[in-house]
């Protein structure tokens, strides 16, 4: 494998571009490529700003077997940090300007716009070239249906890890927990350090999050491999489900399976009884998303979800809108209002799934269908 750093990156972007592996882009006089696929060793996401390459983050594994998971993958102690239910940013300084780039490379305009509300900025004064890792989670976001139960509105922003520019790679555990609290920056909780042996204490915590309907775990190994896997409680797949059913056609069947097959798993590694409970949320999460969609076609003819999220700046709100009617190949958007509102620009937005509304369209009107 090639020592991959941001000359390697850079010399590869050539034939990234030749192969439409690498897209260019523009956000408020920045232009930048950005990979579109893992390429080369390079990961997908990974940004470059002129001279400047922002690695992409790295793909982490996930396990389905909590015991057999660790035992299979972990040779030594790792610490355990909360799974954030949100969309995945890093933020960094390019050119003097703070820009917050999605798990894809692009520049989001909601969260760039944001950035001053959700974290302490002195570690881009102190740290340039520092670039910070975090999960954006809430109701008021423009990318995800669902949002952890601990947030009751807007967002907030959870720094999980710390990268440099022009380096692949994390800070290693102990020097990045220094930089949180140094600049006092918003953390995932961090549930503590374990030995692969201590499979009962973190059986007792995963169960904890479930029952708290929060989404899982990021395990990470404190060695110079830095192992990482990810673990999800049960109920975590039952939010997925009922975030996504009123989607149902716009996703691919796995996306559903994969959840039922996670949350059997679950329920039988952890013996936990099947209740009447548990089984109405699963069927409820399929169906009350369906009838949901129903309803909003009766409504308006169309099944979509809308969308609220607010903005220092009207500006970023209108790139917003500009970016998702772009990037969103098989949805329609469709701006409902932009207004000012306490001081922010207020942003709602629908996103229109055509497939079920015309597979709604037709059944609705009577059509026939043989099986």
């Amino acid at each position: 494998m090639p020592a991959v750093d941001a000359a390697y990156a850079l010399s590869r972007l050539p034939e990234a571009q030749r192969q439409g592996r690498a897209q260019r882009k523009t956000f408020k006089g920045l232009d930048y490529w950005h990979y579109t696929d893992d390429f080369q060793h390079i990961p997908r996401g990974t940004a470059v700003f002129g001279e400047t390459v922002v690695f992409g983050y790295p793909h982490i594994g996930r396990v389905f077997a909590l015991e057999a998971g660790i035992r299979a993958h972990f040779r030594a102690p790792f610490w355990a940090e909360e799974k954030i239910n949100g969309y995945n940013v890093r933020i960094t300084q390019i050119q003097g300007q703070l820009v917050a780039l999605t798990r894809g490379g692009f520049v989001c305009p909601f969260t760039t716009d944001r950035l001053a509300d959700l974290m302490p900025l002195e570690i881009f004064q102190k740290e340039p070239r520092q670039v910070v890792c975090a999960e954006v989670a809430g109701p008021d976001n423009p990318y995800l249906e669902s949002s952890p139960p601990f947030i009751s509105k807007d967002v907030k922003l959870f720094v999980f890890d710390l990268m440099t520019q022009g380096q692949p790679g994390f800070l290693p555990a102990r020097a990045k927990q220094a930089q949180i609290k140094r600049f006092d920056l918003p953390a995932v909780p961090l549930y503590g350090y374990f030995q692969p042996d201590q499979i009962e204490d973190l059986r007792a915590l995963i169960l904890k999050l479930h029952e708290e309907w929060r989404e899982g775990l990021v395990l990470k190994e404190d060695s110079p491999r830095d192992h990482r896997a990810k673990y999800v409680t049960g109920h975590s797949n039952i939010d997925d489900i009922r975030a996504s059913s009123d989607n149902l056609l716009e996703l691919p069947p796995e996306y559903f399976i994969n959840r039922l097959l996670r949350l059997a798993l679950f329920v039988e590694e952890h013996a936990l009884p099947a209740t009447s409970e548990l089984k109405q949320a699963l069927g409820g999460a399929f169906l009350d998303g369906l009838r949901a969609a129903m309803q909003c076609y009766r409504a308006t003819h169309h099944v979509s979800t809308r969308f609220r999220c607010r903005f220092r700046h009207k500006e970023n709100a209108e790139l917003l809108l500009d970016h998702l009617r772009h990037a969103s190949r098989h949805v329609q958007i469709l701006l409902r209002d932009l207004r000012r509102e306490d001081g922010y620009w207020q942003l709602e937005f629908e996103r229109v799934y055509p497939a079920l509304t015309g597979m709604l369209g037709d059944l609705l009107a009577g059509k026939m269908v043989y099986d």
